[in-house]
């Protein structure tokens, strides 16, 4: 029953973090679904991850509350588009939020803890799953750098915009920081596959060959 409990208490303070999202999203312009989406998809999916269905369930509850409203849009040779808007209730909720503490993020990471039993662990599947990191960070990378010298190409931004080029900053950083954390970490898995090499031919060679190599 407390297991229930929990759960159903997390699920409840995911979906309201993701609404909180969501009207983060509205105060900077109305959008629709769609335009929802593609602005999680491009911004701040970078840092609060979620699904195109899960906007779009998160928006019918957001009505319910009353915190936005939907106008239709009439659309020629397709199908009309659903454009939402903050009420005052929801600038209102959203900024109670706001002020709330934030609350620190935590590290669950798989590789971390192999990382940490190192010397149980086979070290050539681990220097492999490194190596797709370091492209997945590079890459995450390339992108917050191509974002950011979009939109701030001189690199300074509007009173309005401040928030959105720090955000966009500590990402670059983070990714450069990991990238360059995965190449330490494989230069060091490299070594330590070279020395186990080593030692490995050295204890196959026969004891002549051993005293050859010695001497």
């Amino acid at each position: 029953m407390l297991a229930r409990l929990l759960a159903a208490e997390k699920k409840t303070e995911t979906r309201l973090a993701l609404g909180d999202a969501i009207l983060a999203c509205l105060t900077e312009r109305p959008m629709t679904g769609y335009e929802l989406a593609k602005t999680f998809d491009s911004s701040i999916g970078f840092f609060w991850k979620t699904d195109h269905q899960q906007i779009y369930r998160e928006l019918s509850r957001l009505r319910t509350r009353g915190y936005i409203q939907g106008r239709e849009v009439v659309q020629s040779g397709k199908p009309n588009k659903l454009v939402y808007t903050l009420t005052p209730d929801g600038r209102a909720a959203f900024r109670h939020w706001a002020a709330r503490p934030s609350t620190p993020a935590s590290i669950k990471d798989d590789l971390l803890v192999r990382l940490y039993a190192l010397d149980s662990v086979d070290i050539e599947p681990l220097r492999a799953d490194l190596m797709a990191r370091l492209e997945h960070h590079r890459d995450r990378y390339e992108r917050y750098e191509r974002i950011l010298n979009k939109r701030f190409p001189q690199g300074t931004a509007s009173p309005a915009d401040v928030g959105k080029l720090l955000s966009l900053r500590i990402g670059l950083r983070h990714e450069r920081m990991v990238a360059e954390w995965c190449e330490e970490a494989i230069t060091a898995l490299s070594a330590l596959s070279g020395a186990t090499a080593m030692a490995f031919s050295s204890e196959s060679l026969p004891a002549s060959d051993k005293r050859e190599s010695a001497g």
